[in-house]
């Protein structure tokens, strides 16, 4: 998740590293050599002996969902002894650290290294940004108290890409109301009560009438409101995987660049709705691509 996150925003223009590691292999060597095609940072990641983490995916069609078959037991990431990792060294010059809630759920030493790394950010200067990402099948693997560990990194987080699912789960309650923007605003606003450093909340609102046909749009919260972006109707879906993390580099970037709270949500739903037509987990949309789409312009043959 968070590689995709590296990609979608150095394809925006921006800079980003990638902390990891990889088995010291050709597969290994391969993926790190994928992110540096797309102009990421590979710096940071390190190679080391054991087997990389696979996980397989089934598409789904019709009214049959995809589903997601997880090997990333003992690879050479979860194995790998949190300590280290030089949080100090690795987020030199950095604005912001982002991570991911499947991270910690690969297991204890994965787990750790994700607080370390959060807990060690924000004295250094670096925002946190965090993405809930619940993964109960990893979660299960292990018996890791997920919601305590998302609870944590969640704690330093000052921008949550984050559902009310599981907003309730690492909370331990439920809000119930009689429409979903009521009990979305319930959530969000426990969620600033109960995490002091969050300053926003962003988050997709999907409706799937079939496994190819959707619908997207997503908003913006702060402590004084939220901004809503326009709904897109997705039709021959060619690949869903990847749109959150595209949602996320797309909201980062319209923050970045200091065009204010609609353009990044404008632009983050954009970029995730591009996302379901590209096959892979990268978001490959340029800037004017996305802001075409916002626009609303129409789509026909460039020659």
């Amino acid at each position: 998740a968070e590689a995709n996150v590296a990609v979608g925003l150095s394809r925006l223009g921006h800079r980003a590293r990638m902390a990891s590691v990889v088995a010291d292999n050709a597969l290994g060597e391969s993926a790190v050599g994928e992110l540096r095609r797309h102009g990421v940072d590979t710096s940071a990641i390190k190679s080391v002996g054991g087997r990389m983490g696979l996980y397989f995916l089934t598409t789904g069609a019709i009214q049959r969902p995809s589903e997601v078959l997880y090997d990333r037991a003992a690879s050479a990431f979860a194995n790998f002894d949190p300590a280290g990792y030089d949080w100090g060294s690795i987020l030199t010059g950095a604005s912001w650290l982002h991570l991911s809630g499947v991270t910690p759920a690969v297991g204890a030493n994965a787990s750790a290294a994700c607080v370390a790394a959060a807990e060690a950010a924000r004295p250094l200067g670096v925002k946190v940004s965090f993405d809930g990402n619940y993964r109960a099948q990893l979660w299960k693997t292990w018996n890791g108290d997920g919601p305590a560990v998302l609870k944590r990194i969640l704690a330093q987080a000052e921008i949550a890409f984050i559902n009310e699912r599981d907003i309730e789960l690492i909370l331990k309650t439920t809000f119930k109301a009689a429409d979903p923007e009521t009990r979305r605003a319930r959530t969000f606003e426990a969620a600033f009560a109960a995490f002091p450093a969050l300053k926003m909340l962003a988050a997709t609102v999907r409706t799937q009438h079939g496994a190819d046909h959707h619908e997207l749009s997503g908003g913006l919260a702060t402590r004084s409101g939220m901004v809503r972006s326009r709904t897109y109707a997705l039709a021959g879906i060619v690949d869903r995987i990847g749109a959150g993390d595209a949602f996320a580099a797309g909201v980062h970037h319209g923050l970045i660049a200091g065009k204010g709270e609609q353009y990044a949500i404008d632009f983050g739903v954009a970029a995730a709705a591009l996302k379901h037509s590209i096959a892979g987990d990268f978001n490959l949309a340029t800037v004017r691509q996305i802001e075409e789409t916002m626009a609303g312009e129409a789509l026909d043959v460039r020659r």
